[in-house]
């Protein structure tokens, strides 16, 4: 599907808590992105710096789809994901309910993207999703480690992922597979096992992007930068 980055356009939002940004843009079809402050949160953020020109950490480490409101009047998630609940472990692909994601503690950047997807377009992400679900597709620490690897050698970025798994993907590989069976290539030229959150926000494939943004990690080398300017500042004034 051709398409380039000037079609698309994002929307910034601040003063609305995640409950109320969610509830607000979350629409089945949609993609959802959040980046968080929890070691695995930052160890995907900081490795996707070799995206960025500038060395800067990514705001997103994880990827899902909403999926709409159910019969029991809340709005439900699909996702490559793992939780712990109690001494129970979900590891793969599962249904979440969005409220999830209204912890503001856990989630500290959300976005939303819509991609315009017809009736036609949902129904077929929504069926393969929940044939993942139902077939229980694992989520692949040993893929991920793969797209880490390909992170640091751009020229593996559109090979297969070198530790693949049959039925098995991780959240982004598991985005870019749903919308890869509607037709929409999501980040061209890069492996769907390979994709990362950072690509799927990057996408040439026209959208509109929901942001609420609040607090993007920081590496060691960006804070010393920080100081080191406020410390030049401080000493021209003085001087």
């Amino acid at each position: 599907m051709p398409a380039t980055s000037a079609e698309n356009q994002t929307i910034r939002l601040s003063n609305l808590s995640n409950e109320q940004f969610l509830k607000l843009h979350a629409h089945p079809g949609r993609i959802g992105l959040s980046g968080g402050l929890t070691l695995i949160d930052k160890a995907i953020c900081r490795a996707e710096r070799h995206l960025n020109e500038n060395d800067r950490w990514s705001l997103w480490s994880h990827a899902f789809i909403f999926q709409g409101t159910r019969a029991d009047g809340h709005h439900w998630v699909i996702e490559s994901d793992v939780q712990v609940h109690q001494k129970h472990i979900q590891l793969g692909v599962q249904e979440n309910r969005l409220s999830k994601y209204y912890d503001e503690k856990l989630y500290t950047n959300l976005a939303v993207l819509d991609f315009g997807l017809g009736q036609e377009h949902v129904a077929t992400l929504m069926c393969e999703a929940l044939e993942l679900v139902a077939s229980r597709a694992r989520y692949s620490v040993r893929e991920l480690l793969g797209t880490l690897i390909a992170l640091r050698h751009s020229e593996m970025r559109s090979q297969n992922n070198l530790l693949a798994r049959d039925a098995s993907m991780y959240c982004s590989a598991f985005v870019q597979h749903l919308f890869r069976k509607t037709g929409f290539e999501l980040a061209p030229g890069i492996d769907g096992k390979n994709t990362t959150p950072e690509d799927i926000s990057r996408s040439p494939v026209p959208h509109v992007t929901y942001l609420l943004e609040r607090q993007a990690p920081r590496s060691k080398i960006e804070e010393l930068r920080r100081r080191a300017k406020a410390r030049v500042r401080l000493l021209k004034r003085k001087v």
